[in-house]
């Protein structure tokens, strides 16, 4: 069994398609219209056209490699059976009442992995809001307006699809948007272990986050997260006090946090311990080089959000080295002595000579990674033109906080095409920071 069929279908079928806003069926309509190859929407009961594609009785009177199951889960298994016997090599069933409810929903769910295997037949799902791959134009969800998602290049692979959706939505109102974001769900015949490597391989993905509840084949999963040569950022959710819930949910096997982390130890993983931090370290990895060492230069126009990126970096181990002789000259010259001129460099506000102060400490042997916090100002804006060349010259991350008003959005996305990461507050960007300093951790 395959999965090129989710990543390269040659037509797809919306079994349950409606001309009726709001229906699952109508919905999943609105995202696949995007597609360039053939829709064929599969509806017994209903004639016409929806949305210019004509409605077709069966599935057996399509040629389609891909179909969007927006059935109810009592005539899954009866449908998925009709797509085996059409040829079909992939589907994804949006439908709950499986393993995630009952016995009964387990046998439902047994029924269908069986046709799976019988017709070598990729499920997503059951129990899944869909995937995404946005270069494609291929948006197999019903989630309204998924389609809006840009391209990216860090891949998210959910074990819930509501935590995919929300960080694809999230990635991409920061202009971000993702390489690929699959959602899960009860994970039939297909999950981490299929889909990593292929991410993996893809080259627009320079960064994989997994969000992980818990995994039937768990030495399957770690051998593939070992294995990529991708980055990889992890986030596991679900603890023992809540195993009820988290079985309901995707009828996840109830795991620690630990058994993944221990298995993983330096194996170039990072485990992160919210959605937002799974997002920033992405980001943050996608987009940077990887620091030769965990030595972080600091440099803030307001002693107050450096103080708290100063903090989080002390918990997460960074090291803040004193800056060599000629940096600190060079620092010195520029401010004068007003204000805080060692490691955390303190400008007291942003300064005409403010980029030349980012480049002095960057430019510092003893630094690896540089963080920079900054409120935008009218009158001098961000120092974009000097920050493009110093990402050009030197091979290290640099990581961009910064607040201000809408006007400052064409500057930051300057610094964002220029390999520069933006976070919006202080801790997420000193969180970014420590998810490279693990990252390098892994690979001395």
């Amino acid at each position: 069994m395959g999965v090129t069929d989710l990543f390269d279908p040659d037509g797809i079928a919306v079994i349950g398609a409606s001309k009726t806003p709001g229906k699952l069926g109508n919905d999943a309509m609105t995202n696949i219209h995007s597609y360039e190859g053939d829709v064929y929407p599969v509806n017994p009961s209903s004639s016409g056209e929806v949305y210019g594609y004509e409605f077709v009785e069966s599935v057996h009177e399509v040629d389609a490699d891909l179909a969007l199951c927006c059935v109810p889960s009592p005539i899954v298994p009866e449908v998925l059976e009709d797509c085996g016997e059409a040829g079909i090599g992939a589907a994804v069933i949006f439908a709950g009442g499986f393993a995630e409810v009952d016995e009964e929903g387990q046998e439902r769910q047994d029924e269908i992995v069986r046709i799976g295997d019988e017709y070598d037949m990729t499920i997503l799902g059951p129990n899944t809001a869909g995937y995404c791959i946005p270069h494609l134009d291929l948006y197999g969800s019903f989630v309204p307006e998924i389609r809006d998602v840009e391209t990216g290049n860090v891949a998210l692979l959910t074990q819930s699809a509501g935590v995919g959706i929300t960080s694809a939505f999230q990635l991409d109102r920061e202009e971000y948007g993702v390489s690929a974001m699959f959602g899960l769900g009860n994970r039939a015949n297909t999950g981490f272990a299929e889909l990593v490597p292929v991410l993996d391989d893809d080259p627009l993905t320079d960064a994989i986050a997994l969000h992980i509840e818990g995994t039937e084949d768990i030495d399957k999963v770690l051998k593939v997260c070992r294995e990529a040569e991708t980055p990889i950022v992890a986030y596991k959710a679900g603890s023992e006090e809540l195993s009820d819930f988290v079985e309901s949910h995707t009828s996840a096997p109830i795991q620690a946090r630990e058994t993944y982390e221990d298995a993983l130890a330096g194996e170039g993983v990072v485990f992160v311990s919210s959605v937002t931090e799974l997002i920033d370290a992405s980001r943050a990895i996608a987009d940077t080089p990887i620091p030769a060492g965990q030595n972080v230069g600091l440099v803030t126009a307001q002693a107050g959000p450096g103080i708290i990126i100063a903090d989080e970096l002390n918990e997460c181990g960074a090291v803040l080295p004193e800056l060599d002789e000629e940096t600190q000259e060079r620092v010195d010259d520029l401010l004068q002595g007003i204000t805080y001129t060692e490691n955390p460099v303190d400008t007291g506000r942003p300064l005409p000579e403010f980029g030349q102060v980012i480049d002095a400490v960057a430019r510092d042997d003893n630094v690896d990674i540089v963080i920079v916090y900054e409120i935008y100002e009218d009158s001098l804006g961000y120092p974009v033109d000097e920050l493009e060349t110093l990402a050009e010259e030197i091979d290290k991350p640099i990581i961009f906080t910064v607040a201000g008003p809408e006007s400052f959005e064409e500057e930051r996305l300057q610094m964002e095409e220029a390999g520069i990461p933006t976070f919006q507050a202080p801790e997420r960007g000193a969180s970014a920071v420590a998810a490279l300093i693990e990252l390098v951790a892994d690979n001395v």
